[in-house]
């Protein structure tokens, strides 16, 4: 069976057996601060294994695209050197949610992998939790399997948790003996041991417990399972492949890097390896784009800097020079365009940041490894055995080296990396890295939890209605659930509907006012947790308000109006950016407030006047067409076959609302939005700049505040016509005429105050002495600026050739001083001490180098003073 068959019959087993098919959800975890990625098929249904979830459906099935490549299970380093670790890989797995437990789970995989991949049963081994006596049963007496080939092994090896936090449970592997072809060798291999031979293919886990901070683990509410089989593995043993390359997933990108290096796979163990890094790098760097992660310094983006760095390095030892990641993407785009009809439709995309990228890094990738090069051989010279970490810290700081690449060119030498220096010296970077996606918790409150974990669904009024009338649900104060509130009090509330729009999707939450029989709440914000609770924050302005009692709840329509019509705005932008600059545009985040609103971009390059102009005359030019806005909702993936966009960072259901605009732009989209787009009236870009590598921000504003704005410039350019006695359209070329001759003024003054300087240093012979055989000129002179005044002196000593000078100039209410040491009496007077000195004399101190010093002070008064002194210190000093 090709992979795409293995898949599909994956998901029809499931779906035979009562499971809902799932699609899979994106690499960046939607709210889920513990994790950098998707890592396991159960990371989607995290809440509603832990109960703060309630799904229509009991029992599901999935492929989910999963990457590991940081946090706990990072596989980074063993990529190309094994055959069946990746940093991007497929999870085909099936959930129960408090449906059926260990039986049927056991059942389900056994019937699978025997009746339907045709797997031979004798070669399939089991491992169980070495605790766990019911599966040890199940599998020995219901389903067959001799007691030879059953395994208790301990926690490391059957007992599984997503990470250091989260749901867990003892689990039951089902492995396959390849032979012994695939054995390690040692007498004592058996199942456990590291080598190929017993190859894991399905680990069931049996979710009981939620293990939390520290570390104690209670029962869930409802035991459910968890099952995760890697498609890679899979098609590797129905397929015949050694290992997981040899496959129809990967047979096509390695002839890509074959056809671009000249080099063979399986000729050389070297270029084997690199040829498998930059296969699998390739698969993870094209879908973690794809779903909108960038590469930069911190947190997810700086993991796939290093996935594509990385890669370009094993690129460059097979001999590629030039960019390639961006082509062997291409295979992979056409590899998963079946399952993955995303990738292919964001192919411009994709390749445009990995072709960025490359270009960015291959230009120092040389250089880099050979300050390494020469650094490993002195360090080999003097029989050292360790990286600095210093030096690690140096390649990732000026050359973009991550310490990856630095591993892997040692590996095979005997030589460590100081991790220790390295991390400590990167210890400021780490930090931010870690806040980037820490996340901030705020849907801990148990009472959400409790209300999410009942299956409560809020009803959603507001794009009918700006007003309704419902009942309080949940009251908190300072976090914790009451059952009233009164005046001044600082409170959260939920009720059973509301019109108020939760902030999602880049668009601010609405403000109101609830009022109730006795009182009256004026919300602030409000907000949306990632079960669909919406959240009233705000404060009581009068009276007291109950848990139960039907309120009253009134959206702020002129500031939703003024919402709504810079939520369609963005459409309109979004559309039009695309025209404009590209394909490879996408939207990367928003927020889309009343007053304004700012658009998120990838693009890699600043926009000028022209282009701008541009976007902005075409935007306006939709919105004069007055087109109608339509909203239709409809299952999301009918949706998408119509065209309609999906953003990266929106996380969608079975049901989504598509918002067209005429035929101009189609978005999956649940926010607020105007009828028309002339409601709209004017577009107005109030700036453009880069927020990070790859990404570009545009601010902007529309309706009464565009015309306000439009207005209020109207007004300066009068005003500022006026004062220069000039039209407005002729303001330019006015302005342009001052400033020319501002310029030439600003050059003439130059020139005078140069000639006053030529004139003043011809006066220097009246005040040179000669003191101790030593020509010495020490005198007040006219200098702005201790810039001035250096250039004076430098102009004495031009003129003295030999000697010390020492000159002084008033400020405002400051004195400067500068002195300079020739080079022939260096070795009896010091700069720095004639100036530390006489500075006193001012009111100030100084120093510097032995040939030139300066100080200043708040005594200019005492300047004639201070150069009588100087005299005198330079006849004191012998």
């Amino acid at each position: 069976m090709t992979s795409s068959e293995l898949r599909e019959k994956f998901l029809t087993f499931f779906k035979e057996k009562d499971h809902r098919i799932v699609k899979s959800s994106s690499l960046l975890p939607h709210d889920d601060p513990t994790l950098l990625f998707t890592n396991a098929g159960m990371v989607q249904f995290k809440r509603t294994f832990l109960g703060e979830e309630k799904r229509d459906y009991v029992r599901a099935t999935t492929s989910q695209k999963c990457v590991r490549a940081g946090g706990k299970h990072n596989d980074l380093e063993n990529v190309g050197r094994t055959g069946r670790h990746h940093t991007f890989f497929e999870m085909l797995g099936n959930f129960s949610f408090g449906d059926y437990f260990k039986e049927k789970a056991i059942e389900f995989a056994w019937d699978l992998l025997i009746n339907g991949y045709g797997l031979p049963a004798e070669k399939l081994w089991i491992s169980v939790f070495k605790e766990d006596d019911e599966a040890y049963q199940i599998w020995h007496k219901d389903i067959g399997v001799s007691e030879d080939r059953i395994v208790r092994l301990g926690e490391k090896d059957n007992f599984w948790s997503m990470g250091d936090t989260g749901p867990c449970g003892p689990c039951s592997e089902i492995l396959i003996d390849q032979g012994e072809s695939f054995s390690c060798g040692k007498p004592d291999c058996k199942v456990g041991c590291d080598c190929d031979r017993y190859l894991e293919l399905w680990n069931l886990v049996f979710m009981q417990f939620n293990r939390d901070e520290s570390g104690e683990m209670k029962p869930l509410p409802r035991p459910s399972i968890d099952t995760g089989m890697g498609l890679e593995r899979i098609a590797a043993v129905t397929q015949g492949g050694a290992t997981n390359y040899d496959t129809d997933l990967f047979h096509p990108i390695i002839r890509a890097v074959e056809e671009l290096s000249g080099q063979a796979y399986g000729s050389a163990k070297a270029s084997d390896i690199s040829i498998k890094v930059v296969a699998d790098h390739s698969r993870a760097a094209a879908f973690l784009i794809g779903d909108g992660i960038l590469p930069s310094n911190e947190g997810r983006g700086y993991v796939l800097r290093r996935i594509l760095r990385r890669a370009i390095r094993h690129g460059r030892s097979l001999g590629m020079t030039r960019p390639f990641l961006h082509k062997t993407s291409h295979a992979v785009m056409q590899v998963m365009s079946d399952a993955y009809p995303e990738l292919p439709d964001a192919s411009t995309y994709i390749q445009k940041v990995i072709i960025n990228e490359e270009e960015r890094f291959i230009g120092t990738l040389d250089h880099g490894l050979k300050v390494l090069d020469e650094a490993l051989q002195e360090l080999k010279a003097r029989g050292g055995t360790q990286v600095p970490g210093d030096l690690i810290f140096k390649l990732y700081d000026t050359y973009g080296f991550p310490a990856d690449i630095v591993q892997d060119v040692v590996r095979d030498d005997g030589i460590t990396l100081d991790t220790e220096g390295f991390q400590a010296a990167m210890e400021h970077q780490r930090a931010r890295s870690r806040l980037s996606w820490k996340g901030t918790g705020q849907w801990d409150t148990e009472a959400y939890k409790t209300l999410s974990g009942q299956g409560v669904k809020i009803g959603f009024k507001g794009y009918e209605a700006l007003q309704s009338d419902s009942e309080v649900l949940l009251l908190l104060k300072n976090g914790n659930e009451v059952t009233g509130v009164d005046e001044g009090d600082i409170v959260e509330l939920v009720a059973a509907a509301t019109p108020f729009y939760g902030e999602a999707g880049g668009q601010a939450g609405d403000q109101g006012i609830i009022t109730g029989e006795n009182g009256k709440i004026e919300v602030l914000e409000t907000l949306k947790d990632p079960t669909g609770i919406i959240i009233h924050k705000g404060r009581v302005v009068s009276g007291s308000i109950k848990k139960g009692e039907t309120v009253t709840l009134s959206v702020d329509e002129e500031k939703r109006t003024a919402t709504a019509l810079n939520h369609t705005a963005t459409h309109i932008l979004h559309t039009v950016l695309k025209r404009v600059l590209g394909d490879h545009v996408k939207q990367a985040g928003s927020l889309v407030a009343p007053d304004r609103f700012r658009f998120d971009f990838t693009h890699f390059s600043a926009l000028d006047e022209e282009t701008i102009l541009k976007i902005e005359t075409l935007v306006n030019g939709e919105i004069r067409r007055n087109t109608p806005i339509t909203v239709n909702e409809m299952d999301a993936e009918a949706a998408q076959k119509t065209g309609a966009i999906a953003l990266f960072e929106e996380k969608y259901g079975d049901r989504v609302r598509v918002v067209s605009i005429g035929d101009f732009s189609k978005e999956l989209c649940g926010g607020t939005h105007t009828k028309r787009t002339g409601d709209i009236g004017i577009f107005k870009i109030l700036s453009e700049a880069s927020v990070a590598a790859g990404i570009r921000r545009i601010e902007a504003i529309t309706g009464k505040a565009a015309l306000g704005y439009v207005l209020e410039t109207t007004t300066t350019l009068n005003n500022l016509a006026r004062t220069l006695k000039a039209r407005p359209e002729d303001l330019k070329d006015r302005i342009d005429k001052l400033i020319t001759q501002q310029k030439t003024l600003e050059k003439e003054i130059e020139a005078l105050k140069a000639r006053e300087l030529s004139q003043e240093s011809d006066r220097f012979a009246e005040a040179l002495k000669t003191v101790n055989g030593i020509q010495v000129l020490a005198k007040v002179v006219a200098a702005e600026t201790p810039s001035a005044l250096r250039d004076l002196a430098d102009r004495a000593k031009d003129r003295i050739k030999s000697g010390i000078i020492v000159l002084g100039s008033a400020v405002d209410s400051k004195a400067l001083l500068v002195a300079v040491v020739t080079k022939d009496h260096l070795n009896r007077y010091h700069a720095g001490k004639i100036i530390k000195k006489i500075a006193p004399i001012i009111g100030g101190g100084g120093g510097g180098r032995p040939d030139m010093a300066q100080a200043g002070g708040s005594k200019p008064e005492q300047l004639s003073d201070a150069m009588d002194k100087v005299y005198e210190v330079v006849a004191q000093t012998t």
